[in-house]
Protein backbone atom coordinates (compact mmCIF):
# COMPACT_ATOMS: atom_id res chain seq x y z
CA UNK A 1 0.00 0.00 0.00
CA UNK A 2 2.91 2.25 1.09
CA UNK A 3 4.80 1.76 -2.12
CA UNK A 4 1.36 2.76 -4.41
CA UNK A 5 1.22 5.91 -2.55
CA UNK A 6 5.05 6.77 -3.08
CA UNK A 7 4.47 5.83 -6.80
CA UNK A 8 1.24 7.69 -7.58
CA UNK A 9 2.44 10.51 -5.69
CA UNK A 10 5.70 10.46 -7.99
CA UNK A 11 3.17 10.19 -11.30
CA UNK A 12 1.69 13.10 -10.33
CA UNK A 13 4.41 15.39 -9.71
CA UNK A 14 5.74 14.00 -12.87
CA UNK A 15 2.38 14.66 -14.97
CA UNK A 16 2.76 17.84 -13.26
CA UNK A 17 5.79 18.85 -13.89
CA UNK A 18 5.57 17.82 -17.74
CA UNK A 19 2.56 19.89 -18.17
CA UNK A 20 4.18 22.92 -16.92
CA UNK A 21 7.36 22.25 -19.16
CA UNK A 22 5.44 21.45 -21.89
CA UNK A 23 3.45 24.91 -21.16
CA UNK A 24 6.59 26.89 -20.64
CA UNK A 25 7.90 25.36 -24.21
CA UNK A 26 4.97 26.03 -25.53
CA UNK A 27 4.80 29.92 -24.57
CA UNK A 28 8.23 30.38 -25.80
CA UNK A 29 7.91 28.57 -29.31
CA UNK A 30 5.04 30.78 -29.69
CA UNK A 31 7.03 33.83 -28.74
CA UNK A 32 9.49 33.11 -30.83
CA UNK A 33 6.95 31.99 -33.53
CA UNK A 34 5.32 35.72 -33.24
CA UNK A 35 8.71 37.34 -33.19
CA UNK A 36 9.04 35.70 -36.44
CA UNK A 37 5.49 36.47 -37.58
CA UNK A 38 5.51 40.10 -36.66
CA UNK A 39 7.82 41.62 -40.12
CA UNK A 40 5.24 39.27 -42.28
CA UNK A 41 2.40 41.03 -40.41
CA UNK A 42 3.76 44.83 -40.31
CA UNK A 43 4.36 44.60 -44.43
CA UNK A 44 0.70 42.97 -44.38
CA UNK A 45 -0.43 46.15 -42.76
CA UNK A 46 1.16 48.52 -44.65
CA UNK A 47 0.81 46.79 -47.54
CA UNK A 48 -2.88 46.95 -47.04
CA UNK A 49 -3.54 50.59 -45.92
CA UNK A 50 -0.78 51.92 -49.10
CA UNK A 51 -3.52 50.12 -51.61
CA UNK A 52 -6.00 51.58 -50.06
CA UNK A 53 -5.06 55.02 -49.86
CA UNK A 54 -2.85 55.34 -52.52
CA UNK A 55 -0.61 56.64 -50.76
CA UNK A 56 3.40 56.15 -49.04
CA UNK A 57 2.63 54.84 -45.31
CA UNK A 58 5.26 54.63 -42.52
CA UNK A 59 4.96 52.20 -39.48
CA UNK A 60 7.68 52.98 -36.73
CA UNK A 61 7.44 49.74 -34.43
CA UNK A 62 5.18 46.59 -34.82
CA UNK A 63 5.29 43.70 -31.93
CA UNK A 64 3.34 40.68 -30.64
CA UNK A 65 2.46 39.54 -27.90
CA UNK A 66 0.78 36.75 -26.14
CA UNK A 67 -1.98 37.30 -23.45
CA UNK A 68 -5.95 36.99 -22.77
CA UNK A 69 -7.96 39.29 -24.72
CA UNK A 70 -11.11 41.73 -23.49
CA UNK A 71 -13.49 38.28 -22.83
CA UNK A 72 -10.38 36.28 -21.04
CA UNK A 73 -9.69 34.60 -24.26
CA UNK A 74 -6.31 33.46 -24.98
CA UNK A 75 -4.36 34.57 -28.23
CA UNK A 76 -1.63 37.36 -29.44
CA UNK A 77 -1.66 41.11 -28.58
CA UNK A 78 -0.40 43.37 -31.41
CA UNK A 79 0.55 47.08 -30.49
CA UNK A 80 2.19 49.37 -32.92
CA UNK A 81 3.10 52.89 -32.77
CA UNK A 82 3.94 55.91 -35.31
CA UNK A 83 1.95 55.07 -38.09
CA UNK A 84 1.55 57.80 -41.00
CA UNK A 85 -0.20 57.70 -44.23
CA UNK A 86 1.08 60.53 -46.23
CA UNK A 87 -0.68 62.26 -49.27
CA UNK A 88 -1.19 60.43 -52.18
CA UNK A 89 1.17 61.01 -55.22
CA UNK A 90 -0.94 62.25 -57.35
CA UNK A 91 -2.42 65.19 -55.14
CA UNK A 92 -1.10 68.83 -55.42
CA UNK A 93 0.85 69.07 -52.05
CA UNK A 94 0.18 71.23 -49.33
CA UNK A 95 3.92 72.66 -49.53
CA UNK A 96 3.32 74.06 -53.35
CA UNK A 97 0.53 75.64 -52.09
CA UNK A 98 2.06 77.41 -48.84
CA UNK A 99 -0.72 76.49 -47.06
CA UNK A 100 -0.77 75.40 -43.44
CA UNK A 101 0.47 71.04 -43.01
CA UNK A 102 2.85 71.40 -45.35
CA UNK A 103 4.75 68.82 -43.91
CA UNK A 104 2.22 66.95 -41.87
CA UNK A 105 0.84 63.33 -42.88
CA UNK A 106 -2.83 63.26 -43.84
CA UNK A 107 -3.39 60.28 -41.20
CA UNK A 108 -0.97 60.44 -38.20
CA UNK A 109 -1.15 57.45 -35.50
CA UNK A 110 0.38 57.54 -32.35
CA UNK A 111 -0.08 53.89 -30.48
CA UNK A 112 -2.80 51.23 -31.80
CA UNK A 113 -3.37 47.90 -30.20
CA UNK A 114 -5.67 45.40 -30.98
CA UNK A 115 -5.98 41.19 -29.43
CA UNK A 116 -6.52 38.27 -32.26
CA UNK A 117 -7.14 34.72 -30.75
CA UNK A 118 -4.51 32.43 -32.11
CA UNK A 119 -7.37 30.08 -33.91
CA UNK A 120 -6.95 30.41 -37.85
CA UNK A 121 -8.52 28.76 -40.53
CA UNK A 122 -7.32 29.62 -44.45
CA UNK A 123 -9.29 32.05 -46.02
CA UNK A 124 -11.29 32.85 -43.58
CA UNK A 125 -10.58 36.54 -41.91
CA UNK A 126 -9.21 36.90 -38.20
CA UNK A 127 -11.91 38.22 -35.86
CA UNK A 128 -10.54 41.10 -33.73
CA UNK A 129 -13.32 42.14 -31.04
CA UNK A 130 -11.70 45.88 -31.08
CA UNK A 131 -8.80 48.20 -32.01
CA UNK A 132 -7.63 50.50 -29.45
CA UNK A 133 -6.38 53.65 -31.17
CA UNK A 134 -4.26 56.66 -29.35
CA UNK A 135 -3.48 60.13 -30.67
CA UNK A 136 -5.09 60.23 -34.15
CA UNK A 137 -4.71 63.21 -36.45
CA UNK A 138 -6.93 63.31 -39.84
CA UNK A 139 -5.74 66.30 -41.88
CA UNK A 140 -8.87 67.15 -44.76
CA UNK A 141 -6.89 68.90 -47.34
CA UNK A 142 -9.27 71.24 -49.66
CA UNK A 143 -10.46 71.05 -52.74
CA UNK A 144 -7.73 72.99 -54.36
CA UNK A 145 -5.09 70.13 -53.41
CA UNK A 146 -7.23 67.64 -55.30
CA UNK A 147 -7.05 68.49 -58.97
CA UNK A 148 -5.16 65.47 -59.76
CA UNK A 149 -6.05 63.03 -56.73
CA UNK A 150 -6.28 59.56 -57.86
CA UNK A 151 -9.72 58.09 -58.39
CA UNK A 152 -10.37 54.89 -55.80
CA UNK A 153 -13.52 52.25 -56.39
CA UNK A 154 -14.00 52.07 -53.14
CA UNK A 155 -12.70 51.38 -49.64
CA UNK A 156 -11.00 48.57 -48.63
CA UNK A 157 -12.30 47.93 -45.43
CA UNK A 158 -10.67 45.66 -43.00
CA UNK A 159 -11.71 42.03 -43.87
CA UNK A 160 -11.75 43.14 -47.92
CA UNK A 161 -8.19 42.35 -48.79
CA UNK A 162 -7.00 39.30 -50.45
CA UNK A 163 -4.11 37.12 -49.07
CA UNK A 164 -3.31 34.63 -46.56
CA UNK A 165 -4.58 37.19 -43.70
CA UNK A 166 -7.43 39.27 -43.42
CA UNK A 167 -8.85 40.26 -40.34
CA UNK A 168 -12.56 41.30 -39.44
CA UNK A 169 -13.06 44.05 -37.01
CA UNK A 170 -16.00 44.28 -34.95
CA UNK A 171 -15.52 48.22 -33.28
CA UNK A 172 -13.03 50.94 -33.17
CA UNK A 173 -11.91 53.46 -29.68
CA UNK A 174 -9.73 55.91 -30.13
CA UNK A 175 -8.90 58.41 -27.45
CA UNK A 176 -7.45 61.54 -28.38
CA UNK A 177 -8.79 62.61 -31.85
CA UNK A 178 -8.07 65.50 -33.98
CA UNK A 179 -9.96 66.54 -37.59
CA UNK A 180 -8.11 69.42 -39.17
CA UNK A 181 -10.24 70.58 -42.07
CA UNK A 182 -7.45 72.59 -44.35
CA UNK A 183 -7.83 75.76 -46.18
CA UNK A 184 -5.94 76.39 -49.92
CA UNK A 185 -5.96 80.17 -48.96
CA UNK A 186 -2.21 80.61 -46.93
CA UNK A 187 -3.54 83.78 -45.04
CA UNK A 188 -6.21 81.25 -43.30
CA UNK A 189 -5.66 78.66 -40.51
CA UNK A 190 -6.79 75.49 -40.48
CA UNK A 191 -10.26 74.37 -38.57
CA UNK A 192 -9.94 72.13 -36.18
CA UNK A 193 -11.80 69.87 -34.22
CA UNK A 194 -10.56 68.20 -31.01
CA UNK A 195 -12.27 64.92 -30.21
CA UNK A 196 -11.89 63.49 -26.45
CA UNK A 197 -13.21 60.04 -27.33
CA UNK A 198 -14.48 58.24 -30.34
CA UNK A 199 -15.77 54.82 -30.95
CA UNK A 200 -16.48 53.27 -34.18
CA UNK A 201 -19.15 50.29 -35.04
CA UNK A 202 -20.86 48.29 -37.82
CA UNK A 203 -17.65 48.07 -39.57
CA UNK A 204 -17.97 46.82 -43.12
CA UNK A 205 -16.31 46.13 -46.60
CA UNK A 206 -17.36 49.69 -48.64
CA UNK A 207 -19.79 50.96 -46.15
CA UNK A 208 -20.08 53.62 -43.80
CA UNK A 209 -19.45 53.19 -40.29
CA UNK A 210 -21.17 54.08 -37.49
CA UNK A 211 -19.92 56.34 -34.95
CA UNK A 212 -20.48 57.78 -31.19
CA UNK A 213 -18.34 60.60 -30.28
CA UNK A 214 -17.50 62.91 -27.72
CA UNK A 215 -16.05 66.76 -28.73
CA UNK A 216 -14.80 69.04 -26.46
CA UNK A 217 -15.60 72.88 -28.33
CA UNK A 218 -13.29 75.46 -27.48
CA UNK A 219 -15.50 78.55 -28.03
CA UNK A 220 -18.38 78.32 -26.61
CA UNK A 221 -16.56 76.09 -23.86
CA UNK A 222 -18.90 72.82 -23.82
CA UNK A 223 -19.14 69.24 -24.36
CA UNK A 224 -20.67 67.82 -27.96
CA UNK A 225 -21.94 64.20 -27.71
CA UNK A 226 -22.41 62.84 -31.17
CA UNK A 227 -23.66 59.88 -32.79
CA UNK A 228 -24.42 59.06 -36.54
CA UNK A 229 -22.73 57.25 -39.86
CA UNK A 230 -19.33 58.49 -41.40
CA UNK A 231 -18.40 56.83 -44.78
CA UNK A 232 -17.64 55.03 -47.01
CA UNK A 233 -14.59 57.02 -47.09
CA UNK A 234 -13.82 58.89 -50.53
CA UNK A 235 -9.76 58.47 -51.32
CA UNK A 236 -9.97 61.07 -54.32
CA UNK A 237 -11.72 63.62 -51.68
CA UNK A 238 -12.03 62.73 -48.61
CA UNK A 239 -13.93 66.15 -47.71
CA UNK A 240 -16.29 64.69 -49.91
CA UNK A 241 -17.11 61.45 -47.96
CA UNK A 242 -21.23 61.24 -46.39
CA UNK A 243 -21.21 62.18 -42.66
CA UNK A 244 -25.15 62.06 -41.04
CA UNK A 245 -25.68 62.11 -37.21
CA UNK A 246 -27.75 63.93 -34.04
CA UNK A 247 -25.76 66.30 -32.34
CA UNK A 248 -26.25 66.96 -28.03
CA UNK A 249 -24.43 70.75 -26.85
CA UNK A 250 -25.01 70.86 -23.47
CA UNK A 251 -23.68 73.78 -20.83
CA UNK A 252 -21.82 75.62 -23.22
CA UNK A 253 -20.74 78.56 -21.62
CA UNK A 254 -21.25 81.85 -23.53
CA UNK A 255 -18.67 83.98 -21.50
CA UNK A 256 -15.82 82.75 -23.60
CA UNK A 257 -17.45 84.35 -26.09
CA UNK A 258 -16.58 88.43 -26.02
CA UNK A 259 -19.62 90.44 -25.44
CA UNK A 260 -21.94 87.97 -24.38
CA UNK A 261 -22.71 85.21 -21.62
CA UNK A 262 -25.12 82.45 -20.46
CA UNK A 263 -25.39 78.87 -20.26
CA UNK A 264 -26.11 77.53 -24.29
CA UNK A 265 -27.93 73.33 -24.77
CA UNK A 266 -28.76 72.82 -27.96
CA UNK A 267 -30.01 69.50 -30.02
CA UNK A 268 -29.86 68.70 -33.77
CA UNK A 269 -28.91 66.71 -37.01
CA UNK A 270 -26.89 67.25 -39.82
CA UNK A 271 -26.26 65.62 -43.12
CA UNK A 272 -23.70 65.78 -46.08
CA UNK A 273 -20.32 66.12 -46.54
CA UNK A 274 -17.33 67.45 -44.25
CA UNK A 275 -16.91 70.17 -46.90
CA UNK A 276 -20.42 71.07 -47.13
CA UNK A 277 -23.18 70.05 -44.26
CA UNK A 278 -26.58 70.89 -43.70
CA UNK A 279 -27.76 71.15 -39.94
CA UNK A 280 -30.48 71.85 -38.16
CA UNK A 281 -31.26 72.02 -34.57
CA UNK A 282 -32.90 74.09 -31.72
CA UNK A 283 -30.73 76.22 -29.09
CA UNK A 284 -32.12 77.06 -25.51
CA UNK A 285 -30.00 79.99 -23.35
CA UNK A 286 -32.65 80.84 -20.35
CA UNK A 287 -30.20 83.51 -18.91
CA UNK A 288 -28.52 85.17 -22.00
CA UNK A 289 -27.16 88.57 -21.40
CA UNK A 290 -24.49 91.30 -22.99
CA UNK A 291 -21.55 90.95 -20.51
CA UNK A 292 -21.58 95.08 -20.14
CA UNK A 293 -24.98 94.40 -18.55
CA UNK A 294 -26.97 92.61 -15.97
CA UNK A 295 -30.21 91.83 -17.42
CA UNK A 296 -30.72 88.23 -18.51
CA UNK A 297 -33.54 87.29 -21.01
CA UNK A 298 -34.05 84.03 -21.99
CA UNK A 299 -32.91 83.18 -26.27
CA UNK A 300 -34.64 80.15 -27.73
CA UNK A 301 -34.03 79.67 -31.27
CA UNK A 302 -35.01 76.98 -33.87
CA UNK A 303 -32.30 76.96 -37.27
CA UNK A 304 -31.39 75.68 -40.37
CA UNK A 305 -27.64 76.42 -42.00
CA UNK A 306 -25.62 75.16 -44.52
CA UNK A 307 -21.70 74.63 -42.86
CA UNK A 308 -18.75 74.83 -44.82
CA UNK A 309 -16.31 72.40 -43.14
CA UNK A 310 -13.44 73.71 -44.68
CA UNK A 311 -13.16 76.83 -42.79
CA UNK A 312 -16.44 76.84 -40.48
CA UNK A 313 -18.08 79.55 -42.47
CA UNK A 314 -21.98 79.01 -41.96
CA UNK A 315 -24.82 80.32 -43.70
CA UNK A 316 -27.83 80.35 -41.48
CA UNK A 317 -30.79 79.81 -44.12
CA UNK A 318 -33.66 79.90 -41.56
CA UNK A 319 -33.64 81.05 -37.89
CA UNK A 320 -37.16 81.40 -35.93
CA UNK A 321 -36.07 83.23 -32.22
CA UNK A 322 -37.28 83.95 -29.37
CA UNK A 323 -35.97 86.76 -27.21
CA UNK A 324 -38.14 87.29 -24.11
CA UNK A 325 -42.08 87.41 -25.60
CA UNK A 326 -40.26 88.44 -29.28
CA UNK A 327 -41.02 86.94 -32.24
CA UNK A 328 -37.59 86.83 -34.53
CA UNK A 329 -37.01 85.58 -37.81
CA UNK A 330 -33.17 85.83 -38.75
CA UNK A 331 -30.88 84.53 -42.01
CA UNK A 332 -27.59 85.96 -42.81
CA UNK A 333 -23.95 84.73 -42.54
CA UNK A 334 -21.39 84.00 -39.85
CA UNK A 335 -17.85 84.26 -41.34
CA UNK A 336 -14.53 83.62 -39.44
CA UNK A 337 -12.06 86.40 -40.07
CA UNK A 338 -8.07 86.32 -39.47
CA UNK A 339 -5.14 88.80 -39.71
CA UNK A 340 -1.20 89.04 -39.26
CA UNK A 341 -0.12 88.34 -36.01
CA UNK A 342 3.30 88.36 -35.28
CA UNK A 343 3.52 87.73 -39.45
CA UNK A 344 1.76 84.89 -38.84
CA UNK A 345 -2.44 84.21 -39.97
CA UNK A 346 -4.74 84.15 -36.49
CA UNK A 347 -8.41 84.04 -36.20
CA UNK A 348 -9.53 87.25 -34.88
CA UNK A 349 -13.16 85.66 -34.09
CA UNK A 350 -16.36 85.82 -36.35
CA UNK A 351 -17.72 88.64 -38.92
CA UNK A 352 -21.57 88.26 -38.66
CA UNK A 353 -24.09 89.85 -40.71
CA UNK A 354 -27.39 89.43 -40.39
CA UNK A 355 -30.99 89.81 -41.65
CA UNK A 356 -33.45 90.32 -38.75
CA UNK A 357 -37.37 90.71 -38.55
CA UNK A 358 -39.97 91.10 -36.24
CA UNK A 359 -43.60 90.84 -36.80
CA UNK A 360 -44.65 90.53 -33.01
CA UNK A 361 -42.42 91.67 -30.46
CA UNK A 362 -42.60 93.50 -27.27
CA UNK A 363 -40.12 96.48 -26.88
CA UNK A 364 -39.33 95.79 -23.61
CA UNK A 365 -37.17 92.58 -24.54
CA UNK A 366 -34.91 94.46 -25.99
CA UNK A 367 -34.28 97.27 -24.23
CA UNK A 368 -33.44 94.84 -21.18
CA UNK A 369 -31.06 93.87 -22.74
CA UNK A 370 -28.72 97.33 -22.81
CA UNK A 371 -29.77 98.26 -19.68
CA UNK A 372 -28.58 98.22 -16.16
CA UNK A 373 -31.97 98.47 -15.06
CA UNK A 374 -34.20 95.99 -14.42
CA UNK A 375 -37.01 98.10 -15.20
CA UNK A 376 -36.81 99.03 -19.40
CA UNK A 377 -38.30 102.58 -20.32
CA UNK A 378 -41.16 101.50 -22.46
CA UNK A 379 -43.72 98.68 -23.43
CA UNK A 380 -45.75 97.99 -25.85
CA UNK A 381 -46.29 96.13 -29.17
CA UNK A 382 -42.73 96.20 -31.34
CA UNK A 383 -42.51 95.58 -35.40
CA UNK A 384 -38.88 95.80 -36.52
CA UNK A 385 -37.20 95.28 -39.90
CA UNK A 386 -33.24 95.78 -39.54
CA UNK A 387 -29.84 94.82 -40.98
CA UNK A 388 -26.99 93.81 -38.39
CA UNK A 389 -23.42 93.67 -38.76
CA UNK A 390 -21.05 92.43 -35.83
CA UNK A 391 -17.50 92.90 -37.00
CA UNK A 392 -14.86 91.20 -34.87
CA UNK A 393 -12.17 92.72 -32.56
CA UNK A 394 -11.49 93.33 -29.11
CA UNK A 395 -14.38 95.78 -27.84
CA UNK A 396 -17.55 94.22 -26.46
CA UNK A 397 -20.68 93.27 -28.78
CA UNK A 398 -22.73 96.76 -28.22
CA UNK A 399 -19.28 98.88 -28.86
CA UNK A 400 -18.74 96.48 -31.77
CA UNK A 401 -22.04 96.41 -33.44
CA UNK A 402 -24.12 98.29 -36.02
CA UNK A 403 -27.62 98.06 -36.81
CA UNK A 404 -29.90 99.97 -39.37
CA UNK A 405 -33.26 99.93 -39.96
CA UNK A 406 -36.75 100.72 -39.51
CA UNK A 407 -39.51 99.96 -36.47
CA UNK A 408 -43.19 101.04 -35.06
CA UNK A 409 -44.40 100.55 -31.73
CA UNK A 410 -47.71 100.40 -30.63
CA UNK A 411 -49.59 100.63 -27.32
CA UNK A 412 -47.03 102.39 -25.99
CA UNK A 413 -46.41 103.36 -21.89
CA UNK A 414 -43.52 104.42 -20.16
CA UNK A 415 -42.95 103.20 -17.34
CA UNK A 416 -40.94 106.13 -15.23
CA UNK A 417 -44.55 107.43 -13.74
CA UNK A 418 -43.29 110.79 -13.92
CA UNK A 419 -42.89 110.86 -17.86
CA UNK A 420 -46.33 109.17 -18.06
CA UNK A 421 -48.14 111.28 -16.40
CA UNK A 422 -46.38 114.01 -18.68
CA UNK A 423 -47.34 112.31 -21.89
CA UNK A 424 -51.03 112.27 -20.37
CA UNK A 425 -50.80 116.18 -19.48
CA UNK A 426 -49.78 116.58 -23.25
CA UNK A 427 -52.68 114.29 -24.42
CA UNK A 428 -55.21 116.35 -22.73
CA UNK A 429 -53.97 119.94 -23.35
CA UNK A 430 -53.07 118.77 -27.28
CA UNK A 431 -57.05 117.99 -27.24
CA UNK A 432 -58.10 121.05 -25.60
CA UNK A 433 -59.15 119.13 -22.43
CA UNK A 434 -56.85 120.61 -19.99
CA UNK A 435 -60.01 120.00 -17.26
CA UNK A 436 -59.88 116.86 -17.17
CA UNK A 437 -56.53 116.70 -15.55
CA UNK A 438 -58.08 117.13 -12.53
CA UNK A 439 -60.09 113.91 -13.08
CA UNK A 440 -59.85 111.53 -9.99
CA UNK A 441 -59.66 108.83 -12.69
CA UNK A 442 -57.40 109.40 -14.92
CA UNK A 443 -57.17 108.02 -18.33
CA UNK A 444 -55.00 105.58 -19.87
CA UNK A 445 -52.80 107.44 -22.40
CA UNK A 446 -50.43 105.07 -24.73
CA UNK A 447 -48.71 106.12 -27.28
CA UNK A 448 -47.22 104.96 -30.71
CA UNK A 449 -44.30 105.94 -32.48
CA UNK A 450 -42.14 105.08 -35.77
CA UNK A 451 -39.13 105.75 -37.70
CA UNK A 452 -35.65 104.46 -39.42
CA UNK A 453 -32.66 103.91 -36.71
CA UNK A 454 -29.08 103.72 -36.61
CA UNK A 455 -27.40 101.58 -33.72
CA UNK A 456 -23.50 102.22 -33.67
CA UNK A 457 -20.64 102.45 -31.10
CA UNK A 458 -23.27 102.10 -28.38
CA UNK A 459 -25.74 105.72 -29.56
CA UNK A 460 -29.21 104.72 -31.06
CA UNK A 461 -29.51 107.16 -33.88
CA UNK A 462 -32.92 108.38 -34.51
CA UNK A 463 -33.26 110.63 -37.84
CA UNK A 464 -37.16 110.66 -38.28
CA UNK A 465 -38.70 109.98 -35.01
CA UNK A 466 -42.79 110.49 -35.17
CA UNK A 467 -44.77 110.09 -31.68
CA UNK A 468 -48.21 110.44 -31.45
CA UNK A 469 -50.82 110.25 -28.97
CA UNK A 470 -54.40 111.40 -28.83
CA UNK A 471 -54.53 114.92 -29.65
CA UNK A 472 -50.69 115.51 -30.27
CA UNK A 473 -48.08 114.58 -33.16
CA UNK A 474 -44.22 115.31 -32.22
CA UNK A 475 -41.58 114.90 -34.78
CA UNK A 476 -38.00 114.48 -33.26
CA UNK A 477 -34.11 114.20 -34.49
CA UNK A 478 -31.77 112.95 -32.75
CA UNK A 479 -30.08 110.30 -30.32
CA UNK A 480 -29.87 108.09 -27.20
CA UNK A 481 -26.97 106.78 -25.14
CA UNK A 482 -27.50 103.28 -24.60
CA UNK A 483 -24.55 103.43 -21.72
CA UNK A 484 -26.30 106.07 -18.82
CA UNK A 485 -29.60 106.55 -21.10
CA UNK A 486 -28.67 110.43 -22.37
CA UNK A 487 -31.31 111.76 -24.20
CA UNK A 488 -30.48 114.44 -26.78
CA UNK A 489 -33.79 115.49 -29.32
CA UNK A 490 -34.88 118.56 -31.21
CA UNK A 491 -38.42 118.54 -32.86
CA UNK A 492 -42.04 120.03 -32.59
CA UNK A 493 -45.55 119.03 -31.10
CA UNK A 494 -48.38 120.06 -33.26
CA UNK A 495 -51.73 119.78 -31.25
CA UNK A 496 -55.09 119.87 -32.32
CA UNK A 497 -55.63 122.28 -29.64
CA UNK A 498 -54.41 126.03 -29.78
CA UNK A 499 -52.47 127.40 -27.13
CA UNK A 500 -55.04 129.29 -25.55
CA UNK A 501 -57.85 126.23 -25.56
CA UNK A 502 -54.15 124.22 -24.03
CA UNK A 503 -54.09 126.20 -21.45
CA UNK A 504 -57.92 126.79 -20.68
CA UNK A 505 -59.57 128.90 -17.75
CA UNK A 506 -59.04 132.61 -17.65
CA UNK A 507 -54.97 132.25 -18.52
CA UNK A 508 -56.47 130.46 -21.45
CA UNK A 509 -58.64 133.59 -22.62
CA UNK A 510 -55.55 135.99 -21.76
CA UNK A 511 -53.58 134.01 -24.23
CA UNK A 512 -55.71 133.88 -27.35
CA UNK A 513 -53.63 137.24 -28.94
CA UNK A 514 -51.08 134.25 -29.17
CA UNK A 515 -52.55 131.78 -30.88
CA UNK A 516 -51.40 133.34 -34.20
CA UNK A 517 -48.05 132.74 -33.21
CA UNK A 518 -48.02 129.41 -33.03
CA UNK A 519 -50.47 128.45 -35.93
CA UNK A 520 -48.88 126.55 -38.84
CA UNK A 521 -51.67 125.05 -41.20
CA UNK A 522 -54.37 122.63 -40.30
CA UNK A 523 -52.57 122.42 -36.80
CA UNK A 524 -54.11 124.10 -33.44
CA UNK A 525 -50.48 124.69 -32.48
CA UNK A 526 -47.14 123.98 -33.28
CA UNK A 527 -44.20 124.34 -30.71
CA UNK A 528 -40.87 123.67 -31.19
CA UNK A 529 -39.17 121.36 -28.33
CA UNK A 530 -35.85 120.30 -26.77
CA UNK A 531 -35.53 117.09 -25.12
CA UNK A 532 -32.90 116.29 -22.86
CA UNK A 533 -31.29 115.08 -19.74
CA UNK A 534 -31.26 110.91 -19.29
CA UNK A 535 -33.88 108.49 -19.11
CA UNK A 536 -34.69 108.30 -15.56
CA UNK A 537 -34.56 112.72 -15.49
CA UNK A 538 -36.09 113.77 -18.77
CA UNK A 539 -36.18 117.39 -19.63
CA UNK A 540 -38.49 118.53 -21.78
CA UNK A 541 -38.50 122.29 -22.88
CA UNK A 542 -39.84 125.14 -25.54
CA UNK A 543 -36.97 125.88 -27.81
CA UNK A 544 -37.65 129.67 -27.34
CA UNK A 545 -34.74 130.38 -29.96
CA UNK A 546 -36.41 128.22 -32.72
CA UNK A 547 -39.72 130.02 -31.96
CA UNK A 548 -38.28 133.75 -32.16
CA UNK A 549 -36.62 133.00 -35.67
CA UNK A 550 -40.23 130.72 -36.77
CA UNK A 551 -42.16 133.47 -38.58
CA UNK A 552 -45.94 132.69 -38.08
CA UNK A 553 -47.38 132.28 -41.90
CA UNK A 554 -44.37 129.60 -41.96
CA UNK A 555 -46.22 126.54 -42.81
CA UNK A 556 -44.03 123.96 -40.48
CA UNK A 557 -44.79 120.53 -40.20
CA UNK A 558 -41.76 119.15 -38.75
CA UNK A 559 -38.41 119.55 -37.01
CA UNK A 560 -35.83 122.40 -37.78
Amino acid sequence: MRVARWLGKRWVRWTLGSLLAAAVALGVTLSVLARRVEPFLRARIVDAISTHFHARVELDEFHLALGSGLHGEWGVWAHGSGLRIWRPAGWTSAAQLGTAGANEPMIALEEFRFHAPLRYKPGVPVHIAQVRLQGLTIRVPPRSHLAHAPQSTGPAMPGSQAGLVAFRVDSVACVGARLVMETGNPAKLPLEFAISHLILSHILPEGAVNFDAELTNPRPRGTIQTQGSFGPWVVSDPGASALAGVYRFEHADLSTLRGIAGTLNSTGRYAGTLHDMDVEGETDTPDFRLTRFSNTVPLHTRFRAQVDGTNGDTKLEAVEARLGHSNLQVRGEVVRVLAQVDGRPRSIGHDIALAVQAEHGRVEDFLLLVSRSNTPMLLGDLALTATLHVPPGPLPVQERMRMDGRFALTGTRFTNASVQNRIRELSLRGQGRPDDLKSPNPEDVQSAMHGDFSLAGGVLALPNLEYTVPGADIRLRGSYTLEGGKLDFLGAARMQATVSQMVGGWKGMLLKPADRFFKRGSAGAEIPIRIGGTRDSPEFAVDLNRLKTTSPQSPQSGPQ
